[in-house]
């Protein structure tokens, strides 16, 4: 007699690639899919049973871009993820990881980038950071009681600051020898020898250096000159190992560079694999995702080149505490005021006469130029404030009211009421519904850019697995579908569990059971609300988080439910292993798209 672990009885089952789904029963055991079967299996002695009668049944999602990398080891449960049916999770994104960096360099690294608590950062890898080789880093991840799967890259920063310190890797005069390119060499190849991905970069100088040491400047890894990336690319290359990374705002000409390094027209025989950031429908350059999107598919046509670029299928609305956003640091007037971390010292520089001026300067320049934000005042709306008679006007509204520019009256509102204190929202892009249909056909592009872990009070995106399935189910029921729901599906599990060489993504016999099981009828507009809840292991910092609790029934990982009808499993990421590190390479290909 077949023994099972789970049995998820009736409901319509998809296997994560594009085969239409039928309705079966999915026996598990040890950790593995044994038995599909259109007839119910024996259930004696099975001590869980889903009834998914009226669900769906997916393999668990994967989230390609997430920042969880200090998060995982004060909290290795990464629950925001997988109550929204995310099993699989990769780190080390944007040339950031911790695998050979010191905890004060790394959360110079990490903390303003993606808007982490600097001292948490620190206090993690102090309490945590016992591995001084990226197979230690590999095994210690592997054993925390994690809760989904994870993998990751190695950061690029990560590496060049092991190998150089920080203040030579963040210095533009400085270029590393030939032993420190061997040596990077030789470290990126322990990290593939681990296990890991491939290599993240970043070559955007938006980001900047938390810290008082090297504060305020560029990530390392935009300090490389390109035969430094020629160098670490060919390592990759060798492997079959992948780069992510993201080209030069301010020298978009660079990207080719990425189709060049990825192809096999010119000079190698074998491709790249490249995840590239990031396509969205911006409002502030609204052809840039046809740019994009015609880039990857002509260059790699041209080429030969396996170039995705990534694309997060929701609109991308951002909030911000006064202006500790991002979006701050492309004006040399934002990154001035950012510098400074005493509330008192900014509000009197934002109310210093010569700053605005040149504020305002700077801003006018940039108000007809691609960014990540369109600058637009009067689309940046106030949702908190101590002076509640602001509360729901946008700060165009309030400059037309005092007879004033808008960025005057933005920096006036931070000053009159703290800065810290005026919350506002707005949405930079991914607004238009038919474009997002676009960028959801197109093969040039990866679901996925969640940027999970980071950004605790600006975002949340835990979930946007879901809204992107209620987007396509809504469309087909309106007689206008843009995806079948199986290819839905598959964007969003085995396509990316093929392409990035990961044993996910797929829910067939055999395959490994992480799986989430969907109420569609819980798809409602609870996926697009505003939620918040208190972080203990982050001080009890108030995070952005979402709440749609009804869609998702259960969570499955590694054959275990850990998420069911909206609570964990006692000992959940605490006492309890679900998850693992997987390794690259060990199941699918690299590179590969399943059908």
């Amino acid at each position: 007699m077949d023994m099972y672990d789970v049995i998820i009885r009736d409901g319509l089952w998809f296997d994560g690639s594009t085969a239409e789904p039928s309705t079966a029963t999915i026996g598990i055991a040890d950790g593995r899919v044994v038995a599909v079967s259109p007839d119910h299996l024996d259930e004696t002695d099975c001590p869980e049973v889903i009834d998914a009668a009226g669900k769906w049944v997916l393999p668990g999602f994967i989230d390609i871009h997430t920042h969880y990398d200090a998060e995982i080891l004060l909290n290795p449960g990464l629950g925001e993820s997988v109550r929204h049916g995310a099993t699989t999770i990769v780190l080390g994104c944007c040339s950031m990881s911790t695998v050979y960096a010191a905890p004060e360099d790394a959360a110079d690294l990490f903390s303003r980038v993606e808007a982490v608590p600097r001292k948490n950062v620190i206090g993690a890898l102090d309490d945590f950071q016992d591995w001084t080789d990226p197979e230690g880093y590999v095994k210690k991840i592997d054993s925390l009681p994690l809760g989904p799967n994870v993998t990751s890259f190695l950061g690029h920063s990560d590496l060049r600051t092991a190998v150089m310190g920080l203040g030579r890797a963040t210095n533009n005069r400085t270029l590393p020898s030939r032993k420190e390119l061997d040596q990077m060499a030789e470290m990126l190849g322990r990290a593939l020898d681990a296990g890991m991905l491939g290599m993240s970069g970043m070559d955007s100088p938006i980001d900047k250096l938390d810290g008082d040491r090297y504060r305020s400047r560029a990530l390392p890894s935009t300090y490389a000159w390109w035969h430094e990336r020629w160098r670490l690319i060919n390592v990759l290359r060798g492997r079959g190992a992948i780069l992510q990374s993201a080209p030069n705002v301010n020298n978009p000409l660079t990207g080719v560079m990425f189709f060049l390094a990825s192809g096999t027209r010119f000079f190698h025989k074998k491709p790249v694999p490249v995840s590239l950031l990031v396509a969205a429908d911006s409002k502030s350059a609204r052809a840039a995702h046809l740019v994009l999107r015609g880039a990857a598919a002509i260059g790699n046509r041209i080429f030969k080149s396996q170039v995705k670029f990534q694309h997060l299928p929701v609109p991308f609305t951002l909030y911000s505490d006064g202006i500790d956003l991002p979006v701050f640091e492309e004006f040399g007037a934002g990154t001035a005021a950012l510098h400074l971390r005493d509330q008192l010292e900014r509000n009197t520089l934002l109310a210093d006469k010569d700053y605005r001026r040149k504020f305002r300067r700077e801003f006018m320049i940039k108000r007809h130029m691609p960014g990540l934000w369109h600058k637009d005042l009067y689309d940046a709306r106030i949702v908190d404030c101590p002076d509640s008679s602001l509360v729901g006007k946008s700060f165009g509204q309030i400059a037309d009211q005092r007879g004033i520019h808008p960025l005057d009256a933005f920096l006036d509102v931070l000053v009159e009421n703290g800065e810290k204190n005026v919350r506002w929202t707005t949405t930079v892009g991914n607004h238009r519904p038919a474009v997002l249909d676009k960028m959801a056909q197109d093969p040039n592009v990866h679901l996925g850019f969640s940027d999970a872990g980071a950004h605790l009070r600006n975002m949340a995106f835990y979930n946007f697995h879901l809204r992107f399935l209620k987007r396509m189910r809504d469309a087909e029921a309106a007689g206008k579908p843009v995806l079948s729901m199986s290819q839905a599906v598959h964007r969003l599990t085995g396509e990316l569990g093929s392409w990035f060489g990961l044993d996910a993504g797929y829910l067939r016999e055999g395959d490994r059971a992480d799986f989430v099981v969907i109420d569609p009828e819980g798809l409602d507009d609870s996926v697009d609300a505003y939620n918040e809840a208190s972080v203990p292991f982050f001080d009890g910092l108030s995070r952005m988080v979402n709440r749609n609790d009804k869609a998702v029934v259960a969570t499955g990982i590694g054959g275990r439910v850990v998420f069911r009808l909206g609570e964990f499993i006692d000992g959940y990421g605490e006492t309890m292993q679900t998850g693992h590190y997987l390794r690259a390479g060990d199941n699918h290909k690299v590179g590969a798209t399943a059908g």
